[in-house]
């Protein structure tokens, strides 16, 4: 399980002979080999879900049918995929994926090949639960929660009453199903699972942020709810203070596995007496006794430290300007390497290189870029640029930074959070 099987092979060599290139890539995306999706394929499927002419759901189908496969590294890289069209891909195909009935049966997958296919067989069965959640998620609200704009006028921050009480409650499943992963970090021990990681740690903090918006929304509003409304809502900040707990623990496996700490937001317990104001405030409504403090008393306190530490916490978007400076920087290096190379081949054969179809750079760095390549075509013996070459060519032109974060550069956090 080294590398790409025989059967891997096949699988690809007859889809090139039907010509499907998403097909083909879905397979070298998903291979026997024990390792996350290779860059380049993700890269190009992000780019398939960006053209009209790509057909989603035949995309989706293809990568459903990939998660059939008996081999548990197979499956895993097939709901990695997923995740990341998710999450980078063009909104349309989350879309897709939320008006379908049913996306993942993997509840009874297990990989009896050995003891590593066991214990990865557990983490299959509850990662496909978490992308079926979060599908079921955007079918509920039509928003992806870790794309949300936020803010004091993000979208958790501007629901009204009745629309708040319906949405945490949605966030919150989402991120129970999430937490349930429940992964150790001696158990993340091979690039497949760590891939998945990755993509859970993203959406981890991104949905708590969603979601401790929406609590700082509600406390502000608390005080002027009909007593129906104060005990669900009360219910639901109870709630989050268990998760505050759970993601707590989420996040500590994060940096015990080297991501870095100032991608991590610190968590703390919200004070009691938070807790016991509100419950105090309900207890008034309907009718029992209280302590001698005022109901107008403890909602001034209430909504003076709520608005004071809205306009606090941290700045949320740090990890992913440098995640995409990173990329940027990469493909940078990428192309200047690639024009290097392509200058000394037209300086050995001007003649040939200028009458064939590749792509011919200008000065300044323009690229005239040919008619598409195969993307994993292996080039003849007398094509003078490299099988890395063309497939840098092909990925280049579709490269598009795409991070779901809204432009915000801090969020507000309820007492004691962030």
């Amino acid at each position: 399980m080294s590398g790409q099987s025989i059967t891997d092979r096949i699988t690809a060599a007859q889809h090139s002979v039907t010509g499907s290139a998403i097909s083909k890539t879905v397979c070298k995306a998903t291979t026997h080999e024990v390792m996350g999706p290779k860059k380049k394929h993700l890269d190009y499927l992000i780019q398939c879900t960006n053209e009209m002419n790509v057909n989603i759901p035949q995309l989706a189908d293809t990568l459903f049918e990939r998660t059939t496969n008996t081999s548990w590294v197979v499956v895993f890289k097939s709901l990695t995929a997923t995740h990341h069209l998710m999450v980078y891909g063009n909104e349309r195909f989350i879309q897709y994926l939320a008006s379908r009935n049913t996306l993942f049966n993997l509840s009874n997958f297990l990989d009896k090949s050995g003891l590593q296919g066991y214990d990865m067989s557990t983490f299959i069965r509850r990662y496909s639960r978490y992308l079926n959640e979060k599908a079921v998620s955007y079918r509920q609200v039509a928003f992806d929660f870790t794309k949300v704009k936020r803010g004091s006028d993000g979208v958790m921050r501007t629901l009204n009453t009745e629309k708040l009480l319906k949405t945490i409650p949605i966030i919150q499943n989402q991120m129970d199903v999430l937490l349930d992963f429940n992964v150790n970090a001696n158990e993340l021990t091979n690039g497949v699972i760590n891939a998945a990681f990755m993509l859970l740690f993203k959406d981890a903090i991104r949905l708590f942020a969603a979601y401790n918006e929406g609590i700082i929304n509600l406390l502000e509003k608390y005080f002027d709810m009909k007593k129906v409304q104060c005990k669900e809502a009360l219910d639901i900040y109870k709630k989050f203070l268990t998760r505050m707990t759970r993601i707590s623990e989420f996040l500590k496996v994060a940096e015990q596995v080297g991501i870095d700490r100032g991608d991590i937001p610190d968590l703390s317990q919200a004070p009691s007496s938070l807790l016991d104001a509100l419950e105090q405030h309900l207890a008034s409504l309907e009718g029992k006794k209280v302590k001698d403090s005022t109901a107008a008393s403890r909602a001034s306190t209430l909504s003076n430290a709520v608005s004071s530490l809205a306009n606090t916490g941290i700045s949320f978007t740090r990890a992913d300007e440098r995640e995409k400076q990173a990329a940027l920087d990469q493909e940078q290096s990428r192309l200047q390497a690639l024009k290097e190379q392509r200058l000394k081949e037209l300086k050995k054969k001007p003649a040939a290189a200028t009458t064939d179809s590749s792509p011919v750079f200008e000065e300044g760095g323009t690229i005239n870029l040919a008619p598409t390549i195969d993307l994993f075509t292996t080039p003849s013996s007398d094509n003078s640029i490299s099988k890395a070459a063309i497939e840098l060519l092909d990925l280049q032109p579709a490269f598009q930074p795409s991070l779901p974060l809204s432009t915000a550069s801090s969020w507000g956090a309820v007492p004691g959070v962030l």
